[in-house]
């Protein structure tokens, strides 16, 4: 035994075995009196296993709600009941219903939502999908940001400041990236930068046949239909609210901030 179990052992040794006053063990052992007589019950009632670590919760509690309510509570739930509408149902308070709820793990209702499998796909060759995808950054002029230090009270110079915008685009089948900081996101920007990104492929033999972007508005304007038909690409647009579907871009984007 250790902790607190050794030293009652040896307290109630001193009381039992030596004769000890009890106030003259609470004082050698810098406990109070009633500690003493305690500690001397336990070991009467149950040796000296009644001398470990108990827990400090109650064993019982007369204001907690009977097994009968709880389980009526658990049965409402399971029909995806709130707990306002159980609280109705049942006429209990609605802090009672709450406690009981997490209490049996019920805090919060499974969601009902069928999320669709996760679709993983590679494209065969380099060039084949052109992942394309933009980030907007906040400049930082005369020293770092907030991401850097931790601190958001502290503010740098200000002057020469705005937004400008990270263009990123990233091969699927090879995961080549190519990355450029643009003024802005606009039509002009996507399109210079999808020319950019194309010629520079180009330089490592890599021939694009078709872009994947989100719907941003740069990415829907008649200059960037115009730019791909000149390239000669297949231009693919995710679902709307379905960002994993240009997975990789955002990722990729992910990875640049953080690192």
């Amino acid at each position: 035994m250790h902790g607190w179990a050794s030293r009652g052992e040896c307290l109630v040794e001193r009381v039992t075995r030596d004769g000890w006053e009890t106030c003259e063990a609470a004082a050698a052992f810098a406990v109070s009196v009633q500690t003493v007589r305690k500690w001397l019950r336990r070991y009467r009632r149950a040796g000296v296993s009644g001398l470990g670590d108990r827990t400090s919760r109650t064993q019982c509690s007369p204001r907690q709600s009977p097994p009968r309510v709880e389980r009526q509570i658990a049965r409402l739930r399971q029909q995806r009941k709130s707990g306002p509408q159980i609280a109705d149902a049942l006429t209990l308070p609605l802090s009672t219903v709450g406690d009981v709820l997490r209490r049996l793990g019920l805090g919060r209702l499974p969601s009902l939502e069928v999320r669709p499998p996760i679709v993983r796909y590679e494209r065969e060759r380099p060039g084949e999908l052109l992942h394309i995808d933009a980030k907007k950054l906040g400049r930082i002029v005369g020293g770092v940001g907030h991401r850097i230090t931790g601190d958001r009270t502290r503010r740098g110079p200000t002057r020469g400041g705005g937004w400008e915008c990270l263009h990123i685009a990233i091969d699927d089948a090879s995961r080549v990236a190519y990355a450029e900081l643009l003024p802005d996101e606009s039509a002009a920007s996507a399109v210079r930068f999808l020319q950019h990104a194309v010629a520079w492929l180009a330089t490592l033999g890599v021939q694009v046949e078709a872009v994947m972007t989100d719907n941003a508005f740069c990415y829907v304007r008649r200059q960037y239909a115009e730019a791909m038909t000149t390239l000669g690409l297949r231009h693919l647009r995710t679902r709307p609210y379905t960002p994993r579907t240009n997975g990789k871009a955002e990722r990729f984007i992910q990875t640049a901030l953080r690192e």
